[in-house]
């Protein structure tokens, strides 16, 4: 039986760990190779690492922080930041990756999807979709570079092309809910969950477990993910790796889903 799952989404910069506000001003939280080790103790369901230097510098991956990771982790690991090409996905696999992440590229050239799936399977390609409301037409559209470029598409569109090229996943990412944790942009969630019948994870915006829970009673069965709920504590926001445990989430599921 599928269940959902609860995704820390570590950011590196500079070859540290950081935490953005809407995709902006990173703030050092630590080092990513200790805060692996300690989402291993806590028995984490999956774990999500992006590089948000590569694809803005037009960098490559860095193949050796990957390898260190995948080296290191002991729950599924999902890459991404910088993959252009299938060679690079197939290289990020054979290091011991789950899942490979594709944001910018899967906009500026999908048939990457297609190539990526067929060399390394669909279930490891997974579309990152960086979303942001339009204030005059309502419409969530998406983003690429780092927030930084207009796509010129809509959310919905990008993940209906993700699906039909062969994708395994869509995230959906709010730039504008990104570290403020106030909650998740449900709105933008259902939306996805509607559009596809991929399996789909949803960043942005959680702040507390209730956050969690109202996600998954929106969407069903999906991935929660976030990034400051998992490496802040309290209204300080002092550094601090933590997650649910086990009892915690199975309460938040049996209270989510019924």
């Amino acid at each position: 039986m599928l269940r959902p799952r609860i995704i820390p989404c570590l950011l590196v910069h500079d070859d540290g760990l950081v935490k953005t506000v809407a995709f902006k001003d990173p703030k050092y939280v630590g080092d990513p190779i200790n805060a692996v080790k300690i989402f291993n103790e806590k028995e984490t369901d999956e774990l999500a690492v992006f590089d948000i230097d590569a694809t803005a510098r037009g960098a490559e991956p860095n193949f050796k922080m990957i390898a260190n990771l995948a080296v290191e982790c002991r729950m599924p690991l999902c890459y991404g930041g910088g993959v252009k090409t299938v060679e690079q996905a197939k290289r990020i696999v054979g290091l011991g990756v789950e899942k490979v992440a594709i944001s910018s590229a899967a906009i500026e050239t999908p048939e990457l999807i297609s190539a990526a799936a067929q060399e390394i399977g669909g279930q490891s390609v997974v579309v990152v979709i960086d979303a942001k409301k339009d204030d005059r037409t309502g419409e969530y559209m998406a983003w690429t570079r780092n927030a930084t470029r207009r796509a010129g598409r809509s959310v919905i569109e990008v993940a209906r092309q993700a699906e039909a090229l062969g994708a395994g996943e869509i995230v959906v990412n709010s730039i504008d809910n990104d570290g403020r944790m106030k909650g998740y942009d449900l709105t933008l969630a259902r939306a996805v969950r509607e559009a596809v019948r991929l399996p789909i994870t949803v960043l942005g915006g959680a702040g507390s477990l209730a956050d969690l829970g109202k996600l998954i009673a929106t969407c069903g069965v999906v991935g929660a993910a976030a990034g400051s709920l998992f490496v802040f504590k309290g209204v300080y926001r002092a550094v601090l790796i933590n997650y649910p445990a086990p009892s915690q989430k199975e309460d938040l599921f049996s209270a989510a889903l019924g």
